[in-house]
C-alpha cells in the first residue's frame, strides 16, 4: 500500500440504538466498547487519519478516547446518510473507509483488503453472497422464490476513493442506509470484497448477547493433594469436618485451586505455580480464596471477569454433596458470580485409584470469561 496516500477511517458513532435500548456502542464488552474495538481494526487494516461522527451521546467518550492516528470529531445528523456526509466533508484523503462503530467484530484483514481494493478499482465495498433460501411474499399472499445467486448482504466498512463518493452523495436523491447504494445511483459500479459472518451489527439485545458468546473465552483447571494426619482439610473455602486433611504449601483447597488455573488459563494467564510459588514463604498456609480473588484482580486488568465455573471434586470420603452449597455461596462472594452460576459437584473412583484409596483429593473445573 503507497505510505503517501491519506486513507481515512470514517467511523460512525451517532446512532441512536432504538431498537437496543440501552447504549450499545459505550457498553464493555469484554473490557472495550464497540467504538475502541471499531476503531482498533480500522487502524491495524491500515487507515491514516480517523473521522468520528458523533452525538450529544458518544461525544464526550470519543473526545477522551486515545487514538493513535491523526482524527477529527464531527457532528452526526439525524440520519446515517447525514452523518456520511459531515464526516466525508471533513476529511482530507485519497481514499474513504466508512464503517459503522457498530461492526466492532471486523478484523483488521477486512478493512485492508477493501482499502486495497478501493485503490485498484475504486471502491471495496463489504459484503456476503447470500445463502439461504429468500421467499418474497406480495400484498396479496402470494409467496415466489427469489434466485439467490448473485444476491448480497451488505456489511461495512464501504471504501470507496474520496471524489467519487464524495460526488455520490452530492447527487444524492432521497434517502439511503448504504453507501453503495448511492455510489451506484452515481453511475459507478461497486467492487465487493468478501466479508464475514461475525462482521455483524449490533441492534438488538440478541446482537449483545451473540457478541458476549463470541467474547467468552474457556480454560481447564486441575488439583490434587494428598491427605495427612494434623490438617484442616478446606475445599472451596469451607473447612470439613474430617480426621484428615489436605497437604501443601497454602491451606491446599485443591477445589479453589482448580477453579483458579481454569479463570487463568481463560485469560491466558500464568499458572498458580508461577503466580503464587510454593518457594515463597507469603503463601504458606495461605487462604486460597484471597488468592482467587488476586485472580479475579488479574483477569480484571486485562479487560476480562468470571462469567461461568464448574466444577467436580474427586474424592471417596467424606461426603461432599451437604457442603456444595455452602462452597458455592462462598466461591461466589468472591468471584463476583451468582451462585446459579456456579456448578459443582462431586464423585468418587469406586474404591480405585489414589483418590478411591483415600490417599489425596483432588478436583477438576472449566470455567469461563468475558
Amino acid at each position: 500500500m503507497d505510505e503517501t496516500r491519506r486513507v481515512a477511517g470514517i467511523l460512525l458513532c451517532a446512532g441512536s440504538a432504538q431498537r437496543m435500548g440501552f447504549d450499545k456502542l459505550q457498553t464493555p464488552l469484554a473490557g472495550k466498547t464497540a467504538i475502541q474495538r471499531s476503531m482498533e481494526a480500522l487502524v491495524a487494516g491500515g487507515v491514516t487519519d480517523l473521522v468520528f461522527a458523533v452525538n450529544d451521546g458518544t461525544r464526550a467518550f470519543v473526545e477522551q478516547l486515545r487514538c493513535p492516528l491523526p482524527r477529527r470529531i464531527v457532528r452526526g445528523g439525524d440520519t446515517r446518510q447525514q452523518s456520511v456526509q459531515n464526516a466525508l466533508r471533513a476529511a482530507d484523503c485519497h481514499i474513504a473507509v466508512i464503517h459503522d462503530a457498530a461492526r466492532c467484530f471486523v478484523s483488521p484483514q477486512i478493512v485492508r483488503r477493501s482499502i486495497e481494493s478501493a485503490i485498484r478499482y475504486g471502491s471495496g465495498v463489504v459484503a456476503l453472497p447470500v445463502t439461504d433460501t429468500v421467499l418474497r411474499q406480495d400484498e396479496a399472499g402470494g409467496v415466489a422464490v427469489v434466485p439467490r445467486e448473485h444476491l448480497y448482504r451488505m456489511q461495512t466498512p464501504q471504501t470507496f476513493r474520496y471524489e467519487e463518493i464524495l460526488r455520490s452523495y452530492a447527487l444524492a436523491d432521497g434517502s439511503a442506509t448504504d453507501d453503495c447504494s448511492l455510489y451506484i445511483a452515481a453511475g459507478y459500479t461497486p467492487r465487493f470484497v468478501e466479508g464475514a459472518e461475525d462482521n455483524f451489527k449490533l441492534t438488538t439485545p440478541a446482537d449483545f448477547a451473540r457478541a458476549e458468546r463470541l467474547l467468552t473465552r474457556y480454560g481447564t483447571g486441575f488439583d490434587t493433594h494428598r491427605l495427612v494426619e494434623g490438617r484442616r482439610l478446606i475445599l472451596g473455602g469451607v473447612e470439613l469436618p474430617f480426621e484428615k486433611g489436605l497437604l501443601g504449601h497454602s491451606d491446599a483447597d485443591v477445589l479453589t485451586h482448580a477453579i483458579m488455573d481454569a479463570l487463568l488459563g481463560a485469560g491466558s494467564l500464568p499458572d498458580i505455580g508461577h503466580l503464587f510459588p510454593d518457594s515463597d514463604p507469603a503463601y504458606a498456609g495461605a487462604d486460597s480464596l484471597v488468592l482467587l480473588g488476586r485472580v479475579v484482580d488479574a483477569l480484571a486488568e486485562k479487560g476480562l471477569r468470571p462469567a461461568h465455573v464448574s466444577a467436580e471434586i474427586i474424592a471417596q470420603r467424606p461426603k461432599m454433596a451437604p457442603h456444595l452449597p455452602a462452597m458455592r455461596e462462598r466461591l461466589s462472594s468472591v468471584l463476583g458470580l451468582p451462585a446459579s452460576e456456579i456448578a459443582l459437584s462431586a464423585t468418587t473412583t469406586e474404591g480405585m485409584n489414589d483418590e478411591g484409596r483415600g490417599l489425596c483429593i483432588s478436583a477438576q473445573a472449566i470455567a469461563s470469561v468475558f
